[in-house]
């Protein structure tokens, strides 16, 4: 039996790199899955079709987790198709480096909404159904470790997430949920290509910060969820992993 059967999963902002990658590892195991997406539903349902080409199981759900309306109804989505809630990783994510004589209101507003808000209203959602057992994950950045110039809103918003999840922690402890911060490395993904980081100096600064001498893949760090997400990680919460080839 695989480790996450019988187990309900929303993953949002699942409709490519690290949450898409989490969301068929995840599936993988043995867990039902809510591949939620804010824009791209193509993408998301390519991960459905992927999923259940390999025998599991999984729905698309569109919904902007910046609205409280939106991240209930990604949370109602997965009670009404598959009956419970066990997993929720937090995964939806904006990022942009700006210098600090650039930075503007829409550009804060924008990161802290989703990367922030939404991670407290999916999770206020969720935590009306998550019973015993059930972990949330928080997917963090080294970014807060090595905080590179231009980064203030994004190195921020991964601040809060961090202190968040020692917060929350606590909050959901007495009802045995867990909640973990799982903190990448940079990553070859969609977003990493398109924002220009990837064969850039940016690239290869970050390599030579990182004693495993590569950046990251997807699966890196969906190997580690599925960990987070099981009974083999019951002991841990309120932790940080840093997940970046050994940056620090």
């Amino acid at each position: 039996m695989s480790k996450l059967t019988g187990k309900v999963a929303i993953v949002t902002g699942a409709s490519k790199g690290i949450g898409a990658a989490i969301a068929k590892s995840l599936a993988a195991a043995g867990a039902s899955v809510v591949v939620n997406y804010a824009s791209s539903k193509a993408g998301a349902e390519a991960v459905v079709a992927e999923i259940g080409a390999a025998g599991g199981k999984a729905v698309a759900v569109r919904g902007d987790v910046s609205k409280a309306a939106d991240a209930n109804a990604i949370v109602d989505a997965a009670i009404a198709q598959f009956g419970r809630l066990d997993i929720l990783v937090n995964n939806s994510g904006v990022y942009g480096f700006s210098p600090l004589e650039n930075i503007t209101e829409e550009d804060f507003h924008r990161h802290f909404n989703v990367n922030v808000l939404g991670l407290l209203l999916t999770t206020q959602a969720a935590s009306k159904h998550l019973g015993e057992g059930s972990s949330i994950i928080n997917i963090g950045s080294v970014v807060t470790r090595i905080t590179p110039p231009g980064s203030a809103i994004y190195t921020g918003t991964k601040g809060a997430v961090d202190a968040i999840t020692g917060v929350l922690s606590r909050e959901l402890g007495p009802r045995k949920i867990r909640v973990n911060a799982l903190n990448p490395g940079m990553i070859e993904t969609e977003g990493t290509h398109a924002a220009g980081f990837i064969g850039s100096d940016f690239e290869a600064g970050a390599v030579a910060q990182t004693p495993l001498g590569r950046i990251g893949q997807p699966n890196d760090i969906a190997s580690i969820a599925v960990f987070l997400a099981s009974d083999d990680s019951y002991w841990l919460t309120g932790e940080q992993l840093l997940a970046g080839g050994g940056v620090r």
